[in-house]
C-alpha cells in the first residue's frame, strides 16, 4: 500500500481546521502584544517524563510507541510491537536552581490480543523541601510537598490503518500540606480528568527507500477544575492540551533507519483577559466551565487570531537508529516568546540490547541562565515478546 494524497492532507487539514476557527478576529486599535501565558494548575502533567521524547524537542504524538507513549499519546499502544513492557524514567527538575526538584515516572503496558492494548502509569512530582513559617516568622517545620497523577488507558485498532485510545486520570496536588495560606486554610487540590486519542500509519515508498508516515492527535487532561480551599471561591484549570502532528520513518537500508517528526500544541483552557478593575477591556471572561473554556480557547485571545497562533508550541525531533541497537536522537522545542519564551534544544542517545532498553537526554537552553539548562532525564524500558507456542 503506497501513501496518497488524501493520507498526507487528513492531518494537515485538521490542524488548518483548528488555526482559522477564528480567523476574522483581530485585536482591538492600538493594541500592544505583551507577555500574556497561560496558566493552569499542576503544569507537571506537561512535562515529557521520558529521555527518549525528551531528546526530540518533547515530540512524540505521532513517533514509534514506547511503553512511555501514555504521555504522548496513547493510541500508540494498539501499534507496539512487544507482548509486555514497563518504562522507568526519573528526571532531575530545575536542577541549576534547587537540587531537591524531581520527576518520576513508571509505566507498563500489556497487549490483550492483536487488536487490543491495556496500559497504565504513575507521575510523581517531588517539590523539594519547603520550610514553612508562620506570620511572626516562627519556623513552623519542614514539608514535602509533591503531586502525582495515576493513568490508565485502552487502545484498540479500529481498522489496519488507524487506532483510537481513551485513557483516564487522576490527579492529586498536595502544595501546602494543610498550612494556612494569608490567613485561609487550604487543602490538597484533586481532579479526574481523560483522554481522547487517534493515530494512523500508513507504509511508504520512495525509490528503494521504504518506510511508513503516520500521524496523531491527542486531546489531553479533558477534566474537572482543582481547588485548594474548602470553600471552593477559586477553580483553577488543569493544562487540557491539544497535540497533534505527523511523522516519517524511512528504512535507509537493512541497517539504518530515520525518523522525522513535528508536534503542535495548543492548550485548551481560557487566555487571561485584559482588564482594568473588574471591567474586562479585551478579550473574555476566563471564569467559565470547563467545555466552554475549550471552545472559547480558540478565540478569547486579546490580541486576537494572531495571539491564538502564538499560543501554539512546536517541538520537533529527529531519530536515527543502527541496526535498532543503538541511536542518537535531536529535537528542537518552541514557544513564543509573550506565551512563556521557552526555546531549547535537546539532544540524546539509546541503546537497546535484548530486553533491556536504556536512554538519556540532555537540554540546551538557547538563553543563558534559563532555569530548564543542564536539565538530564534517564530512561530504562524493559519488554517481554509474547510466550512461543509449543
Amino acid at each position: 500500500m503506497t501513501l496518497s494524497k488524501k493520507t498526507i492532507l487528513t492531518p494537515l487539514l485538521l490542524v488548518a481546521v483548528i488555526l482559522t476557527s477564528n480567523a476574522q478576529t483581530t485585536p482591538p486599535d492600538n493594541y500592544i502584544f505583551q507577555f500574556n501565558p497561560i496558566t493552569t494548575a499542576v503544569p507537571f502533567l506537561m512535562i515529557a517524563p521520558d529521555a527518549r521524547g525528551g531528546a526530540m524537542g518533547d515530540a512524540g504524538v505521532a513517533s514509534e510507541p514506547d511503553a512511555f507513549s501514555m504521555h504522548y499519546n496513547p493510541a500508540k499502544y494498539a501499534y507496539i510491537k512487544k507482548d509486555m513492557g514497563i518504562g522507568i524514567s526519573y528526571s532531575p527538575w530545575l536542577s541549576s536552581i534547587v537540587n531537591d526538584i524531581n520527576l518520576s515516572y513508571l509505566s507498563g503496558f500489556k497487549r490483550l490480543d492483536k487488536e487490543q492494548v491495556i496500559a497504565m502509569s504513575l507521575r510523581y512530582f517531588h517539590l523539594g523541601d519547603i520550610n514553612f513559617t508562620s506570620d511572626q516568622g516562627w519556623d513552623i517545620g519542614t514539608y514535602k510537598p509533591n503531586e502525582f497523577a495515576i493513568d490508565g488507558t485502552y487502545s484498540r485498532l479500529l481498522t489496519s490503518s488507524l487506532s483510537m485510545a481513551v485513557a483516564a486520570r487522576y490527579i492529586h496536588s498536595n502544595l501546602t500540606q494543610g498550612q494556612d495560606v494569608g490567613g485561609q486554610a487550604t487543602k490538597p487540590g484533586n481532579s479526574v480528568a481523560a483522554d481522547v486519542a487517534l493515530f494512523q500509519r500508513f507504509p511508504v515508498q520512495f525509490d528503494r527507500i521504504s518506510g511508513d508516515f503516520s500521524w496523531g492527535m491527542n486531546i489531553s487532561n479533558i477534566g474537572t477544575k482543582i481547588s485548594y480551599s474548602d470553600d471552593n471561591t477559586r477553580k483553577d484549570f488543569i493544562p487540557t492540551n491539544l497535540k497533534i502532528g505527523p511523522a516519517l520513518n524511512l528504512n535507509l537500508d537493512d541497517y539504518n533507519q530515520m525518523s522525522f517528526m513535528i508536534d503542535f500544541n495548543k492548550l485548551l483552557v481560557p487566555t487571561n483577559a485584559i482588564t482594568s478593575g473588574d471591567t474586562i477591556i479585551s478579550g473574555m471572561d476566563p471564569n467559565v466551565s470547563v467545555p466552554v473554556g475549550m471552545i472559547h480557547s480558540f478565540y478569547d485571545a486579546p490580541g486576537g487570531f494572531q495571539e491564538e497562533i502564538n499560543e501554539i508550541s512546536i517541538c520537533t525531533g529527529i531519530e536515527y537508529w543502527y541496526a535498532q541497537q543503538f541511536s542518537v536522537r535531536g529535537g528542537f522545542f518552541y514557544e513564543n516568546k509573550n506565551k512563556g519564551n521557552r526555546k531549547y534544544f535537546n539532544m540524546g542517545a539509546g541503546f537497546r540490547y535484548n530486553m533491556i532498553g536504556i536512554d538519556f537526554s540532555y537540554l540546551i537552553p538557547l538563553e543563558t541562565q534559563n532555569p530548564l539548562e543542564h536539565t538530564l532525564r534517564f530512561s530504562l524500558l524493559i519488554n517481554f515478546d509474547a510466550p512461543s507456542a509449543r
